[in-house]
C-alpha cells in the first residue's frame, strides 16, 4: 500500500532492466518499422525509371514520362507492362488484368485516359507484401 501512496497514487508502470517503459519500447518498435518501410519504397522507387537506358531514344518517351491517370504519374514505359487482349478485359465499365496468372482488379481512378498511342494495353502494376495493385492502366485497341 506504501508504493501506491508515494507514487501519489498511481499505480506504478512496469519497467525493463534499461529503465525505459514496456509503452515506449512498443513506440520505438513501431517507429523503427515505419523507417523500414519507407526506406524499402525509397530503394524501389529509386530502381524504377529505365536503369539501362534501352528506352531513352524512343520516339514515345516523352510521352510515356508524361502519362498519368488519377493515382499519379505512370513512371515510363520501362515500368509498364504490355498485356496481351487475352490478359485484360472491361465488364460492367471497370476493367481487369490478369498478372502472374491471378485477375486483379483494376481501380477506376487507376485508368489512363488520354489516347493510347502504342495500341497495346499496358499495365504499370505496384507489387506489395499485401499483393499488386495497379498504378495505372491504358487500355488496348484489342486488334
Amino acid at each position: 500500500m506504501s508504493d501506491w501512496i508515494e507514487s501519489g497514487g498511481h499505480w506504478a508502470r512496469p519497467r525493463r532492466l534499461n529503465g525505459t517503459s514496456a509503452r515506449h519500447a512498443g513506440h520505438v518498435i513501431v517507429f523503427l518499422g515505419l523507417i523500414t518501410l519507407v526506406l524499402v519504397a525509397a530503394v524501389r522507387i529509386a530502381q524504377a525509371r529505365d536503369p539501362d537506358g534501352r528506352y531513352a531514344n524512343s520516339p514515345l518517351k516523352e510521352w510515356f514520362d508524361g502519362l498519368r491517370s488519377g493515382k499519379g504519374p505512370c513512371c515510363s514505359d520501362a515500368d509498364g507492362t504490355a498485356v496481351s487482349d487475352v490478359d485484360w478485359e472491361s465488364k460492367d465499365g471497370h476493367y481487369r488484368v490478369r498478372l502472374d496468372g491471378a485477375w486483379i482488379d483494376v481501380p477506376d481512378e487507376a485508368v489512363v485516359t488520354e489516347p493510347n498511342r502504342v495500341g497495346r494495353a499496358m499495365v504499370w502494376p505496384i507489387p506489395s507484401y499485401m499483393g499488386v495493385t495497379i498504378r495505372c492502366f491504358m487500355p488496348g485497341s484489342m486488334t
